[in-house]
């Protein structure tokens, strides 16, 4: 590291909502931080938490945040301070911002400056709107503070020649999904569905059963099948368990019209028993990143306000009859 910490600011700027806030990356979690910094700058579609509370976050294109291990945890990020900067093994950055509700143990990297903090809280609110009523998608750019903005997708390589043609294919589909919704998912939620999936013609029932099978896949399988291989697992156990795991979730993804992604996954199966761990590693790291943009992109656009007559009771609270 030729910075030093206390010199190792990045500003997060919306440009669609005029704001900018800047962090400092503060000494926790200092190989984090490095993954975090050494992978600037870079644009990613900004989402709001939909369950835990007043927490922003979004996918960051570093396959290395799939298993770089924290040192530093904080046990429950409830207690963290407003404008905490998390990195997750989700891939993730994450920004708290207010109260929330979810107890999980994080890893901090970095805090917003105080005096930001009312334009943090600002900007909070307006994705709050985007993600769950307005629909206009709202990017991130996350960059040296100081420093020009600007945007990649990392490419991986392989050995074997197919698995090297599948990581060319899926980078190149992940950057022309990255920053604008995927056709297949924007058709999905126009409820054009060429299988027929829904049930009577209906469209909300496959969106849920699509958010819910697409989440997993890229958060617990796909970061898990990387996690297992950073740590050892004997590759017989590897090929053993990607075939347990990603084919169903994404035959079905298919059917609801995610066919690029059953098509991948099928190429990545056909070509699994000849990969060496170096090539399955970049494989699965490529598909997650891709897995994850498309989860990002179909939280955005699922029409969470179509609920919006259902509100939680609180104790005390009668319920009320219909």
């Amino acid at each position: 590291m030729s910075e030093t910490f206390s010199g190792r600011h990045l500003e997060i700027a919306w440009p669609d909502l005029g704001i900018t806030v800047t962090a400092e990356l503060d000494g926790r979690n200092a190989e984090l931080a490095d993954v975090l910094w050494d992978s600037l700058p870079y644009q990613s579609l900004q989402g709001h938490a939909l369950v835990a509370g007043e927490h922003l976050y979004h996918a960051a294109p570093i396959p290395s945040l799939l298993h770089v291990s924290p040192s530093v945890r904080i046990p429950d990020r409830r207690d963290a301070p407003n404008g905490t900067v998390f990195c997750s093994a989700l891939q993730h950055l994450g920004i708290k911002y207010g109260t929330l509700t979810e107890p999980m143990p994080a890893a901090p990297v970095g805090q917003i400056r105080q005096e930001d903090i009312p334009a943090l809280l600002e900007a909070g609110r307006e994705i709050w709107d985007s993600v769950y009523s307005t629909k206009k998608a709202i990017l991130a750019e996350v960059r040296k503070a100081g420093s020009e903005g600007g945007h990649s997708i990392p490419e991986l390589t392989a050995a074997d020649p197919e698995a090297k043609r599948l990581i060319h294919d899926v980078h190149t589909a992940t950057e022309r999904a990255w920053l604008t919704a995927p056709q297949e998912l924007a058709d999905l939620h126009e409820g054009l569905i060429p299988s027929g999936a829904g049930s009577f013609d209906t469209v909300l029932p496959t969106l849920l059963f699509v958010n819910g099978e697409t989440r997993p896949l890229g958060y617990a399988t796909y970061g898990g099948l990387v996690r297992a291989a950073v740590q050892g697992m004997p590759m017989d156990s590897l090929r053993h368990m990607t075939r347990l795991l990603v084919g169903v979730p994404a035959e079905f993804l298919g059917y609801c019209g995610l066919e690029q992604l059953w098509s991948f996954t099928q190429r990545f199966l056909a070509c699994l028993d000849q990969l060496e761990r170096d090539d399955f590693l970049n494989v699965v790291s490529q598909l997650a990143l891709y897995v994850n943009c498309l989860g990002g992109w179909n939280l955005h656009l699922y029409p969470w306000d179509s609920a919006d007559h259902l509100r939680q009771l609180r104790t005390g609270e009668p319920v009320s009859q219909s």
